[in-house]
């Protein structure tokens, strides 16, 4: 798991907000509109708040600058603080999101209560839910009566980042930038990578808050794949033959969930469709959708419906129940933690991770990589004082794992919010479990430190999930266009992803065929498809590498 406890974000909730980033690359990042106006140049430039990594909790297992997370098999015997008093003065107001069941109000919640006076003042939130973040924030934000800080998500839609970052909301590169974010230690602690997506039109607007580096994964159920040889494959056909060997619709049992774009992922990565887009030797662009690759892993997902191989009730709402079970072989899991996901509905159950394949044994395969954060928290117009207290918060709330103010802000106060149990893990109270994970999730959402693999009661899973995020990294694509903004892509592309994804699901299930593509793909392209391009290629890094 991530350095979140497990009630802070639902399942469906962290691939609403971390999967989606990476598929949809509109994130909040670059020139101000469609065109290069003088931003992209000065995003590029602008010099990165200086990387201090915190060495006051040591992990069992180092993570690494590349993604690998650290691994912690138990909590530290000691709760060192990293920070030196209260950050807050005065009362501060927020807006964001919980993934989970809204929390008790401030007036009737002693978990809310006890972290305030720990910051020195009350916390009042704004806690928005999924969906209907957007809405939320466009209104509050029309009022112009806005709170001191607002969750700025990079997968919802909101139109105009720019503009209204200059219009609203204060530049802090004077308070981040280079050692200038030293005096906020916990902040220094967040890596060059989770601050890039901070960065628009060459200032920075707030603390990013980091997520799993790592992208999808499909996970097996062991049991079932040893039936065939095993989940690891050579190549595709290989793949299929296994399939359809797993699947007996007489017995009720299916290979794989019917999670169809999911899985249609799983395949592009062994056909080599690109993380996004491609850059070719010229620094243009070519989109996922217009690569002969992913339209190869179209026509495979097609075979594999076609042979019965998928569990035939498209509406399953989560198929990670029947593959602890034994009715379904294989689920995609939002990264590699999904190993340890089985137990939540067989204890005895650990999963495992394919590793990606050349889909003829040769080819290289490729590893997508996720975006690495959930969006950033900027700070109303104020004076330098108040700026000042609002990072001092948000350093309290991205402290790391294992430190006093992690502790008390995802779990609470001992003996009351929660317990230690005999290996020093904390566990919620029955009044903890009630006030703790709505208050957290909407915590976790406005700030965070970098992400950790820590599940207390299976050290065994965070072996076998470190030991998958070594081998995935050999194969890692990142979207080269992470870290950059297109204006079109923040107004249309969830509309017109979602338009050739239909088609594709068409496709995919017999209602169409591959002779159908190039109709949806025109319509991708002039939908905002090739606009998109444009902005992209106009603000694409010197240092992104053409894609091999």
């Amino acid at each position: 798991m991530s350095a979140v406890p497990p009630a802070a974000l639902s399942r469906r909730g962290f691939l609403g907000v971390a999967g989606v980033a990476a598929l949809t690359a509109t994130a909040a990042c670059g020139p101000a509109g469609g065109t290069d106006t003088g931003g992209a140049a000065a995003s590029a430039e602008v010099k990165l708040p200086t990387y201090q990594e915190f060495t006051g909790v040591k992990p069992d297992h180092p993570g690494n600058e590349d993604g690998l997370q650290p691994v912690y098999l138990t909590m530290p015997k000691e709760f060192v603080a990293s920070t030196e008093a209260a950050p807050l003065k005065a009362k501060v107001s927020g807006l964001t999101e919980t993934f989970s069941t809204p929390p008790p109000p401030m007036g009737s919640n002693p978990f809310w209560q006890r972290l305030n006076a720990k910051l020195g003042g009350d916390l009042e939130l704004i806690i928005g839910t999924d969906p209907g973040y957007p809405e939320k924030f466009a209104t509050i934000l029309a009022s112009d009566d806005l709170p001191d800080v607002m969750w700025l998500p990079p997968n919802q839609g909101i139109p105009n980042v720019g503009p209204m970052l200059e219009a609203k909301f204060a530049d802090l590169t004077p308070y981040l930038s280079g050692d200038a974010v030293l005096d906020y230690p916990n902040l220094a602690a967040l890596k060059p990578a989770s601050w890039r997506t901070a960065v628009v039109g060459g200032k920075i607007w707030g603390a990013p808050i980091p997520s799993t580096p790592f992208g999808q994964v499909m996970i097996g159920n062991p049991k079932a794949w040893d039936q065939v040889g095993g989940l690891q494959c050579k190549t595709a056909d290989e793949f299929f033959e296994k399939a359809e060997e797993l699947t007996r619709p007489n017995e009720k049992k299916y290979a794989l969930e019917p999670a169809y774009i999911n899985m249609l992922h799983m395949f592009g990565e062994w056909f080599g469709a690109p993380n996004g887009w491609r850059v070719n030797a010229d620094r243009t662009l070519t989109g996922i959708y217009e690569t002969d690759e992913y339209q190869a892993a179209v026509e495979f997902a097609a075979k594999v419906f076609a042979a019965g191989c998928f569990y035939p009730d498209a509406n399953l709402p989560d198929g990670r129940p029947k593959v602890a079970q034994g009715q379904i072989s294989a689920f995609v899991s939002v990264g590699p933690t999904g190993i340890g996901e089985l137990r939540d509905f067989d204890q005895t159950m650990q999963g495992e991770a394919l590793i990606p394949f050349g889909w003829d044994g040769q080819a290289k395969p490729i590893y997508d990589m996720g975006y690495g954060t959930v969006g950033f928290t900027p700070f109303k117009k104020a004076d330098e004082g108040r700026l000042r207290e609002l990072l001092s918060l948000i350093n309290y709330l991205s402290a790391p794992f294992g430190t006093a103010e992690y502790v008390q802000k995802n779990f609470g106060e001992a003996e009351q919010d929660f317990t230690l149990d005999g290996n020093g893990n904390p566990t919620l109270t029955t009044a903890g479990q009630t006030n703790v994970p709505g208050l957290v999730s909407a915590l976790c959402i406005m700030a965070n430190p970098e992400t950790v693999i820590y599940n207390p009661e299976h050290t065994e899973d965070s072996e076998k999930i470190y030991a998958a995020e070594k081998t995935l990294l050999t194969y890692a694509m990142r979207n080269p266009t992470s870290g950059t903004y297109s204006d079109t892509s923040s107004k249309v592309n969830t509309k017109i992803v979602q338009q050739i994804r239909d088609k594709v699901v068409d496709i995919i299930t017999g209602r169409a065929t591959m002779a159908d593509y190039p109709a949806a793909l025109k319509r991708w392209q002039e939908g905002g498809g090739h606009k998109i391009r444009d902005e992209y290629q106009a603000v694409l890094p010197k240092d992104v590498p053409v894609t091999e």
